[in-house]
């Protein structure tokens, strides 16, 4: 790997990352939790919903969560990081 092969990467995870709410998203799923949409409304507060399922719509076409739909009355529909996404959370968050 060269400096700018480096850079380019880095570059890159930015420009999947930015936002004001993607990190804090993917702070609540980090360590293997699975959340349910509602769970992640309360978990985070000042988001709209309209701007949440925005933010979650981008993180699944960028391959970092995983959208699980229950086909049940209610509908149900829950996020995890995706298997491309977990080995590089934080040690702190695998207790």
């Amino acid at each position: 790997m060269t400096p700018y092969s480096a850079a380019t990467g880095v570059e890159n995870v930015l420009k999947i990352l930015e936002g004001r709410w993607k990190l804090i998203i993917l702070f609540h799923l980090f360590g293997g939790n699975v959340l349910r949409f509602s769970d992640l409304e309360r978990a985070i507060p000042a988001i709209s919903q309209k701007m949440l399922i925005q933010q979650l719509r981008q993180m699944e076409n960028d391959g970092i969560v995983r959208r699980i739909v229950h086909h049940q009355v209610p509908p149900k529909v829950e996020y995890r990081l995706t298997d491309w996404v977990r080995p590089y959370a934080p040690p702190w968050t695998h207790c």
